[in-house]
């Protein structure tokens, strides 16, 4: 019976424990340029069994928030360089999680102050963050996006590939590909903001192309071995809205089973809220959600997040529900956190003021077990 503590290997990515972080978008990274202050955040955190970077951008149409590091320049590529390899000497594993975020942007966050983009010009009616000229920073409504052109599909793909060869550059043992949250992946998979007529829209079949489309590029860069993706079937972040997610999302993981890829993320329920929210009129079965992908012939790891604590994660390892665990806001806090779950020790509280922007508060100043 497997132990959340016991090795295991995604692919081609050997790990030393079934903890992972989460992604987690903190804005301390000015320019879009990884600094002296992430490389400490993340290396205080490498005794996780494999460290997921913040959403990191493809490019500058894939932006939606201030201060977040990308990978679609050389400063960018070099600043993610240092970051893996203080991760690596200190012993861990990090792949980044490569991000489009599509309509959820600002206009001030875009090439030429241009509209974001999306399969249909839909506002997703949401929030993004903005840090003003004089350092502070606010939450600003979405801009209206465009809805994209054939073409343009087909250079965002490129993007994809572009940034997987600067991944591959700065150091990281993969890539988790972002297909969740109301960004521009699941803005394909749903209906409620996918409008689209062509091939890309309408049926599942259809819907589901562009996912599949960036998987196979990515993939075909780094190897299957070495990609992963997050999905978030019922979450309505975003915007994000479909009254039938079971039958998407099923027909998502058979087709992913195909590709081998390194692990399937899976946000059960709401993001950050309630563990059994559901869209449309059925409660979604995510039992059946991971038998699918089995039964399609999927191989890579699942992994599994959203309000587990160290009981929850347990129980889910051992009893095959899961082969690994994402935890968010624990690891804000706490950057030992393998070890507090070892030995039963009390773990620190978050600062919820500190999440989103500013400096080493609340970022690299929580205490470990030691201190």
């Amino acid at each position: 019976m497997p132990s959340l503590y016991d090795p295991i290997t995604l692919g081609d990515i050997s790990l030393k424990n079934r903890v992972a972080m989460a992604p987690l978008t903190r804005n301390r990274s000015p320019g879009a340029v990884p600094n002296d202050l992430n490389m400490a955040y993340y290396e205080q955190r490498a005794s996780a069994g494999l460290i997921i970077t913040e959403g990191t951008p493809i490019s500058q149409q894939g932006q939606g928030y201030s201060d977040v590091p990308g990978l679609y320049t050389p400063e960018a590529i070099e600043g993610w360089k240092r970051v893996t390899d203080a991760v690596h000497t200190a012993g861990g594993k990090i792949v980044t999680q490569m991000w489009h975020v599509g309509r959820v942007s600002h206009t001030a966050l875009q090439p030429n102050n241009a509209a974001p983009v999306a399969p249909s010009a839909l506002n997703a009616n949401s929030k993004t963050f903005i840090v003003n000229p004089d350092g502070t920073g606010s939450f600003e409504a979405t801009s209206d996006p465009r809805a994209l052109e054939l073409s343009d599909i087909a250079d965002i793909i490129e993007d994809y590939r572009k940034a997987t060869r600067a991944t591959k550059e700065a150091g990281f043992d993969g890539i988790e590909i972002h297909g969740a949250n109301g960004y521009l992946i699941d803005e394909f998979l749903r209906s409620g903001s996918n409008h689209r007529t062509d091939q890309y829209g309408g049926s599942i079949e259809n819907r589901v192309r562009f996912a599949l489309e960036v998987v196979d590029a990515v993939a075909g860069e780094i190897g299957a071995g070495r990609t992963g993706i997050r999905i978030s079937p019922v979450t309505p972040a975003n915007g994000a809205a479909d009254p039938d997610p079971q039958p998407l999302f099923n027909h998502l993981v058979s087709e992913l089973a195909k590709r081998n890829l390194a692990f399937i993320h899976v946000i059960e329920g709401a993001t950050g809220g309630p563990r059994d929210y559901q869209q449309g009129d059925t409660p979604f079965n995510w039992d059946e959600l991971r038998e699918t992908y089995r039964k399609a012939g999927g191989t890579g790891a699942w992994m599994v997040n959203n309000g587990y604590d160290k009981d929850m994660a347990e129980e889910a390892v051992s009893s095959g529900k899961a082969d690994i665990v994402a935890f968010g806001k624990l690891f804000i806090a706490n950057p030992d956190l393998v070890e507090r779950f070892k030995k039963n020790a009390p773990l620190n509280e978050p600062v919820k003021e500190t999440f989103y922007g500013g400096g080493a508060p609340g970022y690299t100043d929580y205490p470990s077990l030691s201190q």
